[in-house]
């Protein structure tokens, strides 16, 4: 039933079975193939294959899991609301909350046809092509932000306002319940960020995790199709996606592929100063952008990054798959502390 089985130890004979009832498929139709999706460190993905159709099945990771953690449930629901509105989203095929089926909760999504771009600086593409891919990004980033949550159903999605204290809170809490070593820099910034919290916000669906990897392009058109991995989305401050997108830009291009270090103009690819107008344009935004907001990304990154960490050592299957990422906690949280102007 293909190479998933010595993958991720769960029935595929069962989940045949439960598929094929709830999508009503008759059991003469061929059998089901499963293949992981390599590279996520977070929920396993997998395309599934079933009566001709191809989908993608995304389940939570097995073993003990932080509070909130992994929410595919609100992945679903979110991207569910999502599917009338301009911000592309795969269609979603079913939910089970049943974790007596595989192990885990899980859904079922259409498998689209496009391309993910890791590398920010896009190598193989056109100075012209870099320019067209980080417009459109930043185009589906606006619209999602200008979409009404209570217009899509998704008004008790996240609280009304305090989102930017409630996350300091919440992620210091995290690192403090994960951790399996000191990290000082991650209070450091976490201190700083309770002690300079913005004084006005806004409130709309956030993605949480919104990067250029999480995107699905058109297979030869610098459009984006789906916006993937909504496990982080709820409703809260626009600004701070913002901020974890600019990330990109502070970043080395030898942490995750950052723009530092590159020739952006050489590249094609906009500054981060372009970058930020555009996205206040097209939101009809006035003001000033504060880095608060890249460092509140920054630290957020460093607590998960500790969290892949705190799972490959108790033996959680895809957290081992991070090798040398448990280094990347410190680095991303000296980022924050140098936009606060602290180190």
């Amino acid at each position: 039933m293909g190479k998933a089985e010595q993958a991720e130890p769960f029935d595929l004979r069962g989940l045949e079975a439960y598929l094929r009832r709830v999508l009503e498929l008759s059991s003469a139709e061929s059998n089901m193939v499963l293949e992981p999706i390599i590279g996520g460190l977070s929920n396993p993905t997998y395309f599934l294959t079933i009566a001709g159709q191809r989908y993608v099945l995304r389940k939570q990771p097995p073993g003990n899991l932080l509070p909130s953690a992994h929410a595919i449930d609100r992945e679903y629901r979110v991207m569910n609301a999502l599917a009338a509105t301009d911000v592309p989203v795969p269609k979603m095929v079913h939910y089970c909350a049943d974790a007596m089926v595989i192990g885990t909760p899980f859904y079922l999504m259409e498998a689209l046809d496009g391309r993910v771009f890791h590398d920010n600086a896009l190598p193989g593409l056109s100075p012209d092509q870099r320019r067209d891919v980080y417009v459109a990004m930043n185009q589906t980033l606006a619209a999602l932000h200008n979409v009404d949550p209570v217009a899509v159903g998704l008004s008790d999605f996240g609280r009304q306002g305090g989102f930017i204290a409630r996350q300091v809170v919440r992620w210091r809490g995290q690192y403090e319940k994960g951790k399996t070593r000191d990290i000082p820099e991650i209070p450091q910034l976490g201190d700083w960020l309770a002690d300079n919290l913005p004084q006005n916000e806004t409130t709309t669906i956030a993605h949480g995790d919104f990067r250029l990897g999480n995107l699905m392009f058109h297979p030869t058109q610098a459009k984006v199709i789906g916006v993937l991995d909504w496990e982080l989305a709820t409703l809260g401050e626009p600004l701070s996606d913002l901020g974890y997108n600019l990330m990109t830009w502070i970043m080395d291009k030898s942490e995750h592929h950052g723009l530092g270090g590159h020739d952006l103009a050489a590249l094609g690819i906009p500054d981060l100063h372009a970058y930020v107008s555009q996205y206040f344009a097209d939101r009809g935004l006035t003001g000033k952008f504060e880095p608060y907001y890249t460092a509140f990304a920054f630290f957020r990154l460093a607590v998960i990054f500790e969290g892949i960490t705190s799972r490959g050592k108790q033996g959680n299957q895809v957290a081992s798959k991070s090798q040398d990422l448990d280094k990347y906690s410190r680095i991303f949280a000296r980022h924050g502390l140098v936009l606060a102007g602290v180190n």
